[in-house]
């Protein structure tokens, strides 16, 4: 057997709305995806013919959607890029749809598709939970659902929503899932609510793709501020194809900033550096730091926590070329860490015998 290697995002595609997800979806929404020609939900941000939604050796002969085929991803994720386990994260367009009872059954529907047709068939593969955050209490009865099977390890949520994640009327999904020992799982991605720039809405993908640091950066600040850890101590969240250069000088200036109001936020009783690093944790691909070996490790020793980091390789999508998804000049030291002991902290439910 292959070395322990936690692979802690990869990407299985839906093929489409009525070829995958109608025999799992309700009998009404059953009748009115076939009544209304319902098939695709993608949330845009990959378009399937960009490169980096699959890399060429990672694109189905057949032109089906990189990351559909059970085979080829096993293949890719466990024999080419060396994961002895996987956590799966479904990127589709059920959390930005606006009706709530579409979208809750939707995300039901992924939930149970990925049970029946990828965990039962792969005891190395787990999954995280989607959920419907426009809706929260639809959110908290799809993780009631799911909760007793232990293949799910997190909560999948987006980047971008309707409102900032650390409000209070989210606040009974977080008390779940410290209950359940799942970290909420923030992945890039919007539900088209919003400019995905602070200043208005680009022209360009490029530039959509440039700006989800801020979205990260918004998220952590929401769920510091409004108290979320004074609330949940015990929670944990990924930030999962985030990028890593922009936390040294993001964790300096909020404790900064907390110096000097701290007042407005008397509940915030520590330095939101020490919080991040002890609530918060981060997938390694993409990575986004120099290529020199002493900026890497400047960057890691400026975050200050070699337990905030996680091995993951992405799959499909095109970050890196050949077949190590572990970023190149990390320092040796967190390397073994990131690939087995902080997944399973992080992931407390992520039984690997």
């Amino acid at each position: 057997m292959a070395a322990t290697r936690i692979d802690c995002d990869i990407h299985p595609a839906v093929g489409g709305t009525r070829t995958t997800l109608l025999p799992y979806l309700s009998d009404h929404w059953q009748e009115q995806v076939v009544s209304r020609a319902i098939d695709g939900l993608d949330l845009t941000s990959y378009p399937p013919s960009m490169p980096l939604t699959g890399r060429a050796d990672w694109r189905p002969a057949n032109g089906a959607r990189p990351g559909s085929d059970l085979a080829m991803v096993q293949k890719g994720a466990f024999d080419q890029l060396g994961a002895s386990h996987a956590i799966l994260n479904v990127l589709y367009g059920a959390q930005a749809v606006f009706d709530a009872y579409m979208a809750a059954d939707f995300c039901k529907a992924i939930n149970d598709w990925i049970a029946a047709e990828w965990l039962s068939r792969d005891p190395r593969l787990r999954a995280s939970i989607v959920v419907p955050m426009q809706a929260p209490d639809l959110a908290i009865e799809e993780i009631e659902r799911r909760a007793g099977d232990h293949r799910f390890v997190s909560i999948l949520v987006l980047a971008q929503g309707e409102t900032l994640l650390g409000r209070r009327h989210f606040w009974p999904v977080y008390q779940l899932a410290e209950k359940y020992k799942l970290p909420l799982a923030i992945h890039a991605g919007t539900q088209y609510r919003q400019a995905p720039s602070s200043a208005g809405w680009p022209s360009h993908r490029y530039e959509y793709y440039f700006v989800e640091a801020q979205a990260f950066q918004a998220q952590i600040l929401s769920l510091i501020y409004e108290g979320v850890f004074g609330k949940f101590p015990n929670l944990k969240v990924v930030l999962m194809e985030s990028g890593v250069s922009w936390l040294p000088a993001f964790m300096w200036r909020a404790n900064k900033t907390w110096r000097g109001v701290r007042v407005e936020v008397p509940w915030v009783e520590r330095e939101p550096a020490a919080i991040i690093r002890d609530n918060f944790r981060v997938t390694m691909q993409p990575f986004d730091a120099p290529s020199d070996a002493k900026s890497v490790e400047e960057i890691i020793d400026q975050i200050g926590s070699e337990k905030m980091f996680l091995f993951a390789s992405d799959y499909p999508h095109w970050q890196f070329d050949g077949d190590d998804p572990i970023p190149p000049n990390l320092p040796k030291s967190i390397i073994d860490k990131m690939c087995v002991d902080n997944p399973l902290e992080t992931f407390p439910r992520l039984s690997i015998n």
